[in-house]
């Protein structure tokens, strides 16, 4: 039982810094697009 709560207290903690990368890679993902359907518009 132990052992079950510590691995998901562990990944918790994996998902807490997965979830701000993933919000910083998103942004600049959707920045890049913009930029890129600024280039092609004109």
């Amino acid at each position: 039982m132990s052992l079950t709560l510590s691995s998901c207290e562990v990944i918790g903690d994996i998902f807490e810094a997965g979830m701000w990368t993933a919000v910083i890679i998103i942004v600049l993902i959707v920045l890049l697009i913009g930029w890129l359907f600024r280039k092609l518009r004109r």
